[in-house]
Order: C-alpha cells, then sequence, then structure tokens
C-alpha cells in the first residue's frame, strides 16, 4: 500500500514529459542539429529538475520564514538561488521577472482602463433611462396631478 501512494505522490509532483522534452531539445539542438534524447534521459532532467525546485523552494521558505512571513515572493527565490550558491542564474532569471511585471503591468492597466469605461457607459446608461431631460409619465395619471 505505502509503494502505491509513493507512485502517486511521485506522479501527482511529476513535471510535464511534453516542457522537460521542449526544455531539453531547444537547448540541445542550438547548432542545428537534431539531437534525439532517450526517454530514460528525459525521466532524468525531470527527476532532477524537480528535486532542485524543491531544494530551492526549501531554502526560499527559510528565508521566508526567517523574515516573519507567510508568503515566498520572488526576493526569496532569488536570494535563495544566492544561498545554494546558484548566484549565476540571477542575472537572466532577474531580467525574465522584469519582463514578466512589465508585461502584467501592461495588462493590469488595460483592465483597469477597460473597467473605468465600462462603468462610465454604465453610468450614462442609468442617467439616460432615469430622467435624462425626459419626464416618464404615470399611465395611472388622468387628472394630471401626477398621482394615480
Amino acid at each position: 500500500m505505502e509503494s502505491e501512494n509513493q507512485k502517486v505522490i511521485s506522479e501527482a509532483e511529476e513535471l510535464p514529459r511534453t516542457i522537460v522534452r521542449r526544455v531539453v531539445k531547444e537547448k540541445l539542438s542550438h547548432d542545428g542539429d537534431d539531437m534525439s534524447v532517450h526517454k530514460d534521459a528525459l525521466l532524468a532532467f525531470s527527476e532532477s529538475a524537480r528535486i532542485f525546485i524543491h531544494y530551492l523552494s526549501a531554502t526560499a521558505n527559510d528565508i521566508c520564514k526567517e523574515s516573519k512571513r507567510q508568503t515566498i515572493n520572488a526576493d526569496d527565490v532569488l536570494t535563495a538561488l544566492q544561498e545554494i550558491e546558484f548566484s549565476h542564474f540571477l542575472g537572466p532569471l532577474k531580467a525574465s521577472l522584469h519582463e514578466f511585471r512589465q508585461k502584467n503591468a501592461g495588462k493590469k492597466a488595460g483592465a483597469a482602463k477597460e473597467k473605468e469605461e465600462k462603468k462610465k457607459r454604465k453610468l450614462e446608461e442609468l442617467s439616460h433611462d432615469s430622467g435624462g431631460g425626459e419626464k416618464v409619465e404615470n399611465e395611472d395619471d388622468q387628472d394630471g396631478t401626477g398621482h394615480a
């Protein structure tokens, strides 16, 4: 029973094979050769990446806890990379993070602008419908006094 639980846990933590294959092939085929990668090698890459992610996240979590916080942020991950002696990844990671933040900021600004425009249109529609100069008469008002 215990080996079944371990198998389920490892499958749940397993990285998507297609992504691992694509990353490995992109990295290995810089010189134009179409490199083939054995299934066992892909499994080794995948498992290595999973272990690295666990190690990095545990270190980032420790840094976060030392700061008396419960949410790991990007700076915790960057500090963890330095702590586990992978500081040569900091430059490319910071560049990717900066690019991601710029794209995200643009999306947020666009979404906020769209939301504001929708709100403005809705207010205009409401003011149009509820007395934008037009008098709505009561059908039951037969004597013209404004009362039924």
